[in-house]
């Protein structure tokens, strides 16, 4: 089994205009992919390129989930907010909602090309 962590950071893989990493924060509901396994993600993952967008980020804590909150109104259960993005962990409405996904906060990374990250992955190996 290979690990997405690798000495120069977890690699994430964006499609097109899925992630703007002009942001000052950048959120994804993807998890990181290995570099075994980048190549085959590219080509077969239905929401990306055969170039995708990589992230190689020396950070990726868990922010939050994306998910619907829900209460009690007239004695039912029923959807009372629909946030817009992820909702962060720690917030009030987190003990009510249904998550979907997890979100990460890619934090201090460099944006790659396929051909510059594995250059850098055989650097380092």
């Amino acid at each position: 089994m290979t690990t997405a962590r690798t000495p120069l950071g977890w690699i994430f893989l964006a499609g097109p205009g899925t992630v703007d990493p002009n942001n000052e924060l950048v959120f994804t509901n993807q998890p990181p992919v290995c570099p075994e396994h980048v190549r085959t993600a590219a080509q077969l993952c239905p929401h990306l390129t055969a170039e995708p967008v990589v992230f190689l980020a020396r950070s990726a804590p868990l922010y939050g989930v994306n998910g619907v909150g829900y209460g009690v109104r007239d004695g039912n259960v029923q959807v009372v907010e629909r946030p817009a993005g992820p909702v962060p962990y720690g917030h009030p409405l987190m003990p009510t909602v249904l998550a979907s996904q997890m979100v990460r906060r890619i934090g201090t990374f460099r944006l790659l090309s396929l051909a510059e990250l594995f250059t850098e992955l055989e650097r380092v190996a």
